[in-house]
């Protein structure tokens, strides 16, 4: 048989390829190999193979005598390519793939290879890529959720004549490329109108990124927005760091507080305005960026431009559209609905039912200057729910005493002494209080952080059991 075998050897020497066949072997050196020639019978095995099947000396028989339930012969009759093929052998489920060996368009033999010797490993494998995807697919859209913009012009609430032009101004801008600067004080809603823009805009698809210009040390400013290479600073990361405006690259970029930006960082803002291009830390390789600028501020440009404190040049670049967001004291028409809105959306944060606000708060609400503007409206809302009664009502005395006290004006009546007229402020306050939590006494002296027994003195002498 050995000498039968030598024979079969040496007649098909010259029609297969040994070079292409030994590179496809060496390079699968851990997996099991067979290759037969163009009648079926077996040229070589791999060792593993071997070992498996039981048979260290398989050359020269058929594959069908040598590896149950195969098919590899029949790819060198058809020539087709099989791949991920479910195989028993010895009792064990294996996944195989069967290639045909061709020479000067002949069909002169065919490899099998077992890909997964147990299936279970293949499930296993399959198990885990589902996995992986399901991963990469989350942090994908995290990813996208903090490079988007998240409000639209539909979210800006008020009804006041001054948000009104603001809106319609910006509506405009979104239509076009140009620059746009929000101008306002803190609180005032400037980063909600420029996601806003954004969504509005042409490039409501690409990236919407945000950059505090001052919330981050002016030495680290510049790494921030332009990036930097491996290795360019000490601590900085091998691999290098994307800059923002890299990342917003096909979008917008939003610079908060940019009247806060140093005057060395300006410049350099300056010429990416001016090249549309950025240069890394560390780098000589500048890259060209597609970016729409959206900027704010609270405090006054022109101002800062006079005391030397904002480059001229940069603020005319940042100003092509601009926008100046009244305060809410200014704008009191829009309490109301802004109110409303914020009841609604923090009690289904909070997950507690607000039935309603009283017109006597609300009429506080309306009377205060709001220095803080939305954002300490938003605050006093909150705390106000966290302070309901079982009435499910925002009432007076869930808002801060020094809203109410705001609410009321007392002059100086002629005639009377300080300590008279002190007297009867106070005694308004403890009535309307009084009045509000619907005659619960505790409930006052709590709201207004005096004891039971001083409340009660007090309303003796106003002649209240």
């Amino acid at each position: 048989m050995d000498n039968e075998n030598n024979i079969f050897l040496k007649e098909n020497k010259d029609n297969l390829d040994y070079k292409e066949i030994l590179n496809v072997i060496l390079n699968n050196a851990y997996e099991w190999l067979v290759i037969i020639d163009d009648k079926g019978y077996i040229m070589m095995m791999s060792k593993g193979y071997k070992e498996f099947i039981g048979d260290m000396v398989p050359e020269g028989k058929h594959v069908t005598e040598v590896i149950e339930n195969t098919k590899l012969h029949d790819i060198v009759k058809t020539g087709k390519t099989q791949i991920g093929e479910i195989q028993i052998i010895k009792g064990q489920q294996v996944i195989a793939s069967r290639l045909p060996i061709i020479k000067d368009n002949k069909i002169i033999g065919a490899i099998g290879k077992v890909i997964f010797k147990d299936i279970t490993d293949f499930y296993d494998m399959s198990k885990k890529i589902i996995t992986m995807e399901k991963e990469i697919k989350y942090y994908k859209d995290q990813l996208k959720k903090q490079k988007s913009a998240k409000y639209s012009f539909s979210n800006i609430i008020g009804e006041s004549k001054s948000l009104m032009e603001v809106k319609n101004i910006c509506q405009r801008a979104a239509m076009s490329d140009s620059n746009v600067l929000i101008m306002g004080e803190s609180g005032t809603g400037k980063e909600l109108f420029a996601h806003a823009i954004h969504n509005a805009s042409d490039r409501a698809s690409g990236p919407f990124v945000k950059i505090n210009c001052a919330a981050i040390p002016s030495e680290l400013l510049e790494s921030e927005l332009f990036g930097y290479e491996g290795g360019a600073f000490t601590g900085a990361k091998k691999e290098g760091k994307v800059g923002k405006f890299e990342l917003a690259n096909g979008g917008s970029i939003f610079l908060d507080e940019i009247g806060d930006m140093p005057l060395q960082m300006q410049v350099k803002l300056l010429r990416v305005l001016q090249e549309r291009e950025i240069e890394r830390i560390g780098s000589t390789k500048t890259r060209p960026i597609n970016v729409r600028i959206i900027s704010a501020t609270n405090k006054n440009l022109e101002e800062e431009v006079k005391s030397a404190n904002f480059r001229e040049d940069l603020y005319y670049r940042l100003n092509v559209m601009s926008v100046n967001i009244e305060p809410l004291r200014k704008r009191k028409d829009d309490i109301r609905p802004l109110a409303k809105a914020l009841v609604k959306k923090l009690s289904s944060q909070m997950g507690v039912h607000v039935d309603s606000i009283s017109e006597k708060a609300m009429a506080a609400l309306e009377a205060y200057d709001w220095p803080g503007n939305i954002r300490e409206l938003e605050n006093v809302i909150e705390r106000s729910i966290n302070l309901l009664d079982s009435d499910r009502i925002i009432k007076v005395s869930t808002l801060p005493v020094h809203i109410t006290q705001s609410h009321k004006t007392h002059v100086y009546i002629a005639g009377s002494t300080l300590k008279e007229q002190l007297y009867d402020v106070e005694k308004s306050i403890i009535l309307e209080c009084l009045n509000e939590n619907q005659g619960n006494k505790q409930k006052t002296a709590n709201d207004l952080d005096m004891s039971r027994t001083s409340l009660y003195q007090k309303l003796k002498s106003y002649g209240i059991d």
